[in-house]
């Protein structure tokens, strides 16, 4: 019985101090798409577009997040495959717009693109370490570590991008980095999918 009453407390001692943290990092990243959002359509640059856009779906994601948290496997399971599925879609659309800056030949602010690069860099991996020790957790938990790594990921793959536009005067590097960005997303998207459809038959056994 002692021990029972030891894992509850762990659970929710683990939930508050995951709750807290996502509350900062809900700000993290509606300020952030602020900014990216203001910047990255002037700097004409398909990968910061994207950024901004993600930036946008995290801080909703964070937010529901935030009203389900401590509710049944039931729920959070949905609302992380909800997640998943807007992952997948955003990926898509990563890719259509890719395709439509590639046609018109459109070379970024290489500057801009990578000053916005490194600020969204710095937002996106003081949010991945601050989630680094909820990554196992439920697909719920899981699927806002993945959304915080792959954006890290696609802010240095941003950085590099703006060296090689400014470098090469082209707008390729933008678009192959704007690929790897839509791949990354709808990879994620399968694994947070896969888990919650998992945790969703569990618990209809």
């Amino acid at each position: 019985m002692a021990c029972c009453d030891h894992d509850i407390h762990e659970e929710e001692l683990k939930v508050g101090k995951f709750r807290r943290i996502l509350w900062f990092v809900f700000i993290i990243n509606l300020v952030m798409f602020i900014v990216e959002f203001g910047t990255a359509f002037y700097a004409d640059s398909v990968s910061l577009q994207a950024d901004a856009l993600d930036f946008m779906a995290d801080s909703m994601t964070y937010g529901v997040t935030l009203l389900v948290l401590g509710s049944s496997i039931r729920i959070r399971a949905s609302v992380a495959m909800l997640k998943g599925i807007s992952m997948g879609l955003l990926g898509l659309w990563i890719f259509a717009r890719t395709t439509i800056n590639a046609q018109g030949a459109i070379v970024p602010l290489a500057e801009l693109m990578g000053a916005v690069g490194i600020v969204a860099l710095i937002a996106n991996v003081v949010s991945a370490v601050l989630l680094f020790k909820f990554r196992s957790g439920d697909s719920n938990m899981r699927s806002i570590w993945l959304c915080s790594r792959n954006d890290a990921i696609g802010n240095i793959a941003i950085v590099v991008a703006a060296s090689g536009v400014f470098a090469l005067e082209s707008g390729w590097p933008d678009f192959i980095v704007a690929v790897l960005m839509a791949t990354l997303s709808i990879v994620a998207s399968i694994q947070i999918i896969k888990q919650a459809m998992h945790e969703l038959r569990d618990v209809s056994l």
